[in-house]
């Protein structure tokens, strides 16, 4: 068909649709403009004011798929030395939750030591040098707990409040109360790296919210999504008539049924429209400083670290550019296996870009209002895991949701904090618990909302991300 076609066609459809329909836009714009509304106010991506002021506008989530071990790198445990080798008495290991081991499995000691950083003396692994230099930038958080075990249902409890599949994430709660900034790219925007995870598209899908709510996974080179670029010989104001002519019949199939997806469809159809422009723009580098890329470590030789690195660049990118939330999905921490391996070498390929990306959003006056979230869905046990007998090597840990660490920066959080206790060997916590759903309703405290207030009506009752429980843990916040 050809763009004079096109044209015609729409035209047609246009002057009918508007005779009939335009007395009563008429009355309806009337009716909008005495509510104080404008057809502005109905993009449902629109800036939004939450309940309260907000400390944080923007959200960039590092979640680690599969679990880093706290025992490596957050919470030094020396009385594991003293335990390694044995079996725990059976008083201790009682209620726990293991997924692979039994809870005779003899303890497992850790071969990394730990030093101080910072003003704060923040306790941190040898491992995580780099992140030792913004100590005094994070909150580490010691105590907290969730109730799965495994890795999908762990994923799902600290996405969505549930370990029932089809809720809304954490990250389309947030561009649902909030809306975006940004006119010309997502919202939300998911970046990979590593080889999947166990919760996949579920950590960032919209659930029973409309489908504009969900995130959008980005490439880390080329295009960021695929097919964004017009094929060859389509020109865009070919491309913009077929898509109006698209759009004024998914408006009639609208008026006609009401259904809320077809307009999410026409919203994502003209947002992908206007990325067209903005993205291959995000993608290049060219005018960042020879030093802003060092730091990241954007031209390493290692194709994960590099991977990796493009992503904390990326990230800070999308903030500066609107984007209300960026999340970093690095898989994968479930080390079972060679876990004084697999270890060392991955905090040596995330530790510098992470701490750039803090250092980054510092300098550029910008993590004030961003909230960086660091962690897995759960730790790992201090028993060992041990896969092939015949190797010494093969040692590694299981899934523990009893006791685990996750760090914040940012945002409103209180910097170069740690906060809660756990026992001489981390198997559960003993001052100051956090269960996931105290994180959630924190983390929305920072967007400026009640976590029991930012609800949404479906299947008879109002759903919220921290499900019925969730308190707010004053003490992370400056």
């Amino acid at each position: 068909m050809t763009l004079d076609r096109l044209q015609q066609l729409r035209s047609r459809r246009r002057f009918f649709k508007d005779v009939a329909n335009g007395v009563g836009a008429w009355a309806l714009g009337d009716l909008l403009s005495r509510d104080g509304l404008t057809a502005a106010t109905m993009d449902p991506l629109a800036p939004r004011q939450p309940h309260f002021a907000p400390k944080a506008k923007h959200v960039i989530y590092m979640f680690m798929e599969g679990g880093p071990s706290q025992y490596e790198l957050f919470d030094p445990k020396p009385e594991l030395a003293k335990w390694d080798g044995k079996s725990l008495p059976p008083e201790m290991t009682k209620d726990l939750k293991l997924a692979f081991i039994k809870p005779t499995a003899k303890v497992m000691g850790s071969k990394f030591a730990f030093h101080k950083y910072g003003q704060s003396g923040m306790e941190l692994s040898e491992l995580a040098p780099h992140l030792g230099e913004v100590a005094d930038d994070i909150t580490l958080v010691r105590s907290v707990h969730t109730d799965a075990f495994n890795h999908h249902p762990g994923q799902l409890l600290l996405f969505t409040g549930s370990i029932a599949p089809g809720r809304p994430t954490f990250g389309s709660w947030s561009l649902y109360g909030l809306g975006s900034e940004s006119q010309n790219l997502p919202g939300f925007v998911v970046l990979s790296s590593g080889k999947g995870t166990s919760g996949g598209t579920s950590n960032f899908s919209s659930g029973f919210l409309p489908s504009h709510y969900q995130g959008t996974p980005f490439r880390n080179q080329g295009d960021p999504i695929l097919y964004l670029s017009n094929p060859e010989g389509v020109s865009r104001n070919t491309q913009r008539a077929t898509l109006d002519f698209v759009n004024d019949m998914n408006r009639m199939h609208l008026d006609e049924t009401g259904d809320g997806e077809i307009e999410s469809r026409i919203n994502n159809y003209e947002l992908a429209f206007r990325m067209q422009m903005e993205a291959p723009d995000l993608m290049d580098f060219s005018g960042e400083s020879k030093e802003t890329l060092e730091m990241y470590g954007i031209e390493s030789d290692n194709e994960h670290r590099r991977q990796y690195a493009t992503n904390c660049l990326l990230a800070r990118r999308l903030v500066e550019r609107g984007v209300r939330f960026v999340l970093m999905m690095d898989a994968s921490w479930d080390d079972h296996t060679y876990l004084n391996e697999k270890i060392p070498k991955r905090m040596d390929e995330i530790d510098q870009p992470t701490a750039a990306l803090v250092k980054d959003l510092k300098r550029l006056g910008l993590l004030d209002d961003t909230l960086v979230i660091w962690g897995g869905e759960f730790g790992r046990t201090p028993m060992v895991e041990i896969r092939k007998p015949e190797e010494a090597a093969n040692a590694g840990r299981d899934h523990h949701p009893h006791a685990f660490s996750m760090w914040m920066a940012g945002g409103g959080i209180k910097g170069g904090y740690t906060h809660g206790e756990t026992d001489e060997l981390c198997l559960h916590v003993t001052k100051d618990p956090v269960h996931v759903h105290d994180l959630q309703a924190t983390w929305l405290k920072q967007l400026g909302f009640d976590h029991e207030k930012l609800t949404y009506r479906h299947m008879g009752r109002d759903f919220r991300l921290t499900d019925v429980e969730g308190r707010v843990v004053n003490e992370l916040l400056a």
